[in-house]
């Protein structure tokens, strides 16, 4: 039941979410899932939010102010609390996460698979492209979850966010990821619960008409986030709206490790 996947959807708006994920809206509706609209950080940009989801920092706080800062990490964060408790950690992500939490700057092969309990991201599986396919993503997060167990992985899939980029947020190509994202995600996740996962499905950031984000407007910053767990009943469609920074310390009190002193807001559960 301290075990996690963190699936955070790379440019996962709340209402392309809401209206496309047909599977996550039946966990939903038949409350075996919370719906939280989270209020994403500023600026709207996937760097500085995956450092925001993962210390539960203000942008000015972490440092990470832009997709242009590359180094490592400085502040304690979901990977650094996990090990440092013992845990086990892994992720299937875009290389920025590896720069962020094991090396910088990133080497795209001696970095691209690693298996190293010395890291922060124990068994990483990184990717350099915006438009490597979503299904090898959550393929190899289910092969890390076969081979390792580990207790906390992050699941970083790019399609939504490249096909926002590409052909904007108004547009079928969008709108057709997210069922795509939506059956992927129906196809894997009674496995991860079965094996006593606490799922979370998040975006971090949301995407505008123009295929762009970055700014204030709700449809760069809301996102969803949605909470499973195993054998706990959900409380369905919540209608509650969220900071983005509550998911760090939330991550934290599923794993049962102790919350850093700098996330300093309250867990949603």
């Amino acid at each position: 039941m301290n075990k996690v996947i963190f699936v955070l959807s790379d440019g996962l708006r709340y209402d392309a979410a809401v209206q496309g994920m047909g599977y996550l809206g039946h966990l939903v509706e038949v409350k075996l899932a919370s719906l939280y609209r989270v209020i994403g950080e500023l600026p709207s940009m996937s760097r500085p939010m995956y450092e925001t989801t993962h210390t539960g920092l203000l942008v000015h706080e972490h440092g990470v102010t832009s997709n242009d800062i590359m180094r490592r990490s400085n502040q304690p964060n979901l990977f650094q609390a996990a090990v440092e408790a013992g845990k086990t950690t892994a992720a299937v992500a875009y290389y920025w996460f590896s720069e962020l939490y094991n090396r910088a700057p990133y080497h795209p092969i001696d970095d691209r698979e690693v298996d190293d309990p010395t890291l922060l991201i124990q068994h990483g599986r990184f990717y350099t492209q915006d438009d490597y396919p979503d299904p090898e993503i959550f393929h190899t997060a289910a092969m890390l979850v076969r081979r390792f167990s580990p207790d906390y992985l992050l699941v970083h899939p790019s399609g939504m966010d490249y096909k926002g980029e590409r052909f904007g947020a108004d547009s079928a190509e969008y709108r057709n990821q997210a069922i795509r994202q939506d059956v992927m995600l129906a196809t894997i996740l009674p496995e991860w619960l079965e094996r006593g996962y606490n799922l979370l499905i998040s975006g971090d950031h949301g995407m505008n008409a123009d295929g762009r984000h970055g700014g204030t407007t709700a449809d760069v910053r809301e996102v969803p986030l949605y909470l499973i767990r195993p054998n706990i009943a959900g409380k369905g469609d919540t209608k509650e709206v969220i900071s983005q920074l509550q998911i760090a310390p939330t991550i934290c009190k599923l794993l049962d490790v102790p919350i850093p002193e700098t996330m300093k807001h309250a867990p949603v559960i």
